[in-house]
């Protein structure tokens, strides 16, 4: 194994694995190469799911993402390198779109970043999605310019907002849920408390509760947390379906996420965390959605 290859990737929607990123020993790396050539290579990819697959989706990273990371999915990085040497890099968005941005909107002052996150809040809107629902089906957004200056940046501005949300999921507050312990108050439990299997809803059609082992439960989550949906599925349900114990029926593999969260993480209480922070990027990002002007094109 050679020394960078060994890297971090988005498996699912906020869930991450290790990857053995080698060109020979995987199929289709792609442009992978172009848009992280190295672990050292900075770059922001806007992962959407290509026309077809099940529905919509739009989601950014900042690592390697999977082929499924999000569906079938193409990817639109901020940046693309030009080879291992990673400080050589240029905008995607090149200067005749910037320019027709510009042209558009009687401004100088549009950078290429500006543009890129735009292209991410209006991916986002659900009036967007609404009226070009059939298009999405059968091929590649198209990004329209909205008609004056003040939507563009109302635009820009949320989409930086998600994308700090979704790229640092790991880091937003955790969402102040009831944690019961049963007898034990939180603190006194231990490593192995917090090893988890599967969790799953205490009631069937209720989602306020989640058992998350038989020492711990999630109470009082707020149901339009579960609002917020991934390539079909609410992101609190990748977060449950990902975090857990799975065997592949046809290799025997154990998936462990324990594993992650003490050997990569250095913290059992990883799967827990993760979930009570992923309601609070639920939550933030239906509100920077539901605050997203009208689309005038």
């Amino acid at each position: 194994i050679n020394d960078g290859e060994v890297r971090v990737s988005l498996y699912r929607p906020f869930g991450k694995l290790w990857v053995y990123f080698n060109k020979e020993m995987m199929h289709r790396v792609s442009k992978i190469p172009e848009i992280y050539p190295s672990v050292h290579a900075e770059n922001f990819v806007i992962c959407l799911t290509l026309s077809g697959s099940k529905g919509f989706s739009v989601l950014m990273s900042d690592i390697v993402p999977d082929l499924h990371f999000i569906g079938d999915v193409q990817c639109f990085p901020l940046y693309i390198y030009g080879g291992d040497d990673f400080p050589k890099r240029k905008y995607s968005i090149n200067s005749v779109s910037l320019s027709y941005f510009k042209d558009k909107l009687s401004t100088s002052k549009i950078t290429e970043e500006d543009v890129f996150y735009y292209v991410y809040g209006i991916l986002h809107s659900e009036e967007y999605r609404f009226k070009y629902a059939d298009n999405l089906t059968k091929e590649l957004p198209r990004v329209p310019c909205v008609k004056n200056i003040d939507d563009f940046w109302l635009f820009s501005k949320a989409g930086r907002k998600l994308a700090e949300l979704h790229v640092n999921y790991e880091t937003v507050e955790p969402y102040k849920a009831d944690i019961d312990t049963g007898s034990l108050s939180y603190s006194q439990l231990g490593k192995d408390d917090f090893y988890v299997e599967k969790m799953k809803f205490a009631k069937k059609g209720e989602k306020d509760t989640v058992i998350y082992n038989n020492k711990i439960r999630i109470k009082n989550i707020p149901t339009e947390a579960y609002d917020y949906v991934v390539n079909g599925k609410p992101a609190l349900e990748w977060v449950m379906e990902r975090q857990g114990v799975s065997t592949h029926k046809d290799s025997g593999i154990v998936n462990d996420a324990n594993d992650w969260a003490v050997e990569t993480m250095n913290n059992p209480r990883y799967p827990l965390e993760l979930f009570l922070r992923i309601i609070t990027v639920s939550l933030e990002t239906q509100k920077i959605v539901n605050s997203l002007p009208k689309l005038d094109i």
